[in-house]
């Protein structure tokens, strides 16, 4: 299964590119900011600077260990599920479920390693530029050299191996699995689980005064496990929407009639834009408002709270790129599969430019659905901290951090579709019936 694995990345790479560029993402993320941990360790570094490096390095490769596993589950779970009959194909062929599994595990874990190998030069350079970032912010001493060591390498290139070899084996399992009440129960239950307890710690921001140092850190978290809680049911979230959105013409129609039929193939995609918004827009609108705070007081920022602002920046910075990348490797994935639905559709008698209109409203429609919850995730912890920070309900920042976050959640979603979707309309209609039959 292995020699077959490794035959399949080489006759159709392209199916791959998706995984590449997450697994290269994530290695490079991981091993940028863990290369602050071989910094720190270096003889000679100052207490100050080690604990604002091991600090940065703890949070940020948290975050991103996180997101390597996220993209790669998202972008693999479109490619098997578009691969349910080459893989049934398999089956029929005499392949036992478990050859199957170690297959798709052995190709995810080929391109992961390439895309590890190709991120650490990026991320040499990376860990360098982050470390002048600190060091003209005098958050470390300017006599602290780059190291990039073991622990960046090794943690860079094992994570990411095992998130693409996890995420492999959840796709294929839920693809090859007949039966899914069991599996539907879990994610209620940990959708429940994020919820209650994200509610709870948007609550405890009531209990702080605002001059304590942890009074950001609750309605964050609490504004990110909401928005897990709503990702989770995003299935759900999304079929309820469309049961009850009015939408009246051709492509409206069809438009919703195709994201009925492909809740589950389009979860994935929803789950990243809830998460985006979520905690782009609390985490900016929050820091905006504990600045205002700070410079309103007339107090010097001490190096912990330079260190909470990058961070904070950082961290946004990061869930923008790796977001965008999920969102678009994901569309691309789900859109070149539908190269046969689309020439239906023009042999059927749809212009080409009805099947993108088709398409467009689609993004929009999941666009708006993300946005949506996202946002309302992203003011159960706006709200709390800007009434115990500020005394106001909401920030004075306005609307324009959210229309920007919208901006770019649109532009990746509805562009994404709109370009794969011209890209596979070239191919002429029969000849694209023909080839995915």
């Amino acid at each position: 299964m292995f020699m077959l694995a490794m035959r399949s990345v080489r006759q159709r790479p392209g199916r791959f590119l998706a995984t590449l560029l997450a697994a290269f993402l994530g290695a490079g993320i991981i091993m940028t900011f863990n290369s602050l941990y071989d910094t720190a360790g270096q003889p000679g570094v100052d207490p100050v600077s080690s604990d604002t490096l091991t600090t940065s390095a703890s949070v940020v490769g948290g975050y991103g260990t996180l997101l390597v596993f996220f993209a790669v589950a998202s972008t693999l779970t479109v490619i098997v599920r578009h691969r349910a009959g080459e893989l049934e194909l398999l089956r029929c062929s005499g392949a036992t479920p478990g050859q199957i599994r170690r297959m798709v595990v052995g190709e995810s874990v080929a391109v992961a390693l390439i895309g590890a190998v190709l991120a650490i030069g990026p991320a040499m350079l990376g860990g360098r530029a982050l470390l002048d970032v600190f060091r003209d912010s005098g958050q470390v001493a300017q006599n602290v050299d780059h190291s990039f060591g073991v622990v960046a390498l090794m943690s860079g290139v094992d994570i990411t191996l095992v998130a693409a070899a996890g995420a492999a084996f959840l796709a294929v399992r839920r693809a090859t699995r007949r039966r899914r009440q069991r599996g539907s129960r879990a994610r209620t239950f940990l959708a429940c689980a994020a919820l209650g307890v994200g509610a709870a710690s948007v609550i405890s921001t009531f209990a702080f005064s605002a001059t304590d140092e942890a009074l950001m850190a609750t309605p964050a978290y609490g504004a990110i496990l909401l928005s897990v809680g709503f990702a989770l049911l995003a299935p759900r979230l999304l079929k309820g929407v469309l049961d009850r959105l009015p939408l009246t013409g051709a492509s409206g129609w069809l438009a919703v009639r195709n994201l009925r039929q492909r809740v589950d193939h389009l979860s994935g995609i929803l789950m990243s834009l809830i998460l985006f918004t979520a905690v782009s827009v609390a985490t900016l609108y929050m820091q905006g408002v504990e600045s205002d705070a700070m410079e309103a007081s007339g107090v010097v920022r001490t190096v912990d709270a330079k260190n909470l602002q990058t961070l904070n920046l950082t961290v946004v910075g990061i869930i923008v790129v790796f977001v965008c990348v999920m969102l678009v490797n994901s569309l691309y994935a789900a859109t070149t599969y539908r190269g046969r639905e689309f020439g239906q559709q023009r042999l059927a008698g749809a212009s080409p430019g009805q099947v993108l209109g088709t398409v467009g409203v689609e993004g929009l429609i999941l666009t708006a659905v993300g946005m949506f919850f996202g946002t309302v995730a992203a003011l159960a912890g706006i709200i709390p901290f800007t009434v115990v920070r500020s005394d106001s309900v909401l920030p004075h920042q306005g609307l324009g951090i959210w229309l920007a976050v919208v901006a770019i959640a649109s532009a990746a979603t509805v562009g994404t579709s709109l370009a794969t979707a011209r890209r596979v309309l070239r191919t002429p209609a029969v000849e694209a019936v023909d080839l995915a039959a």
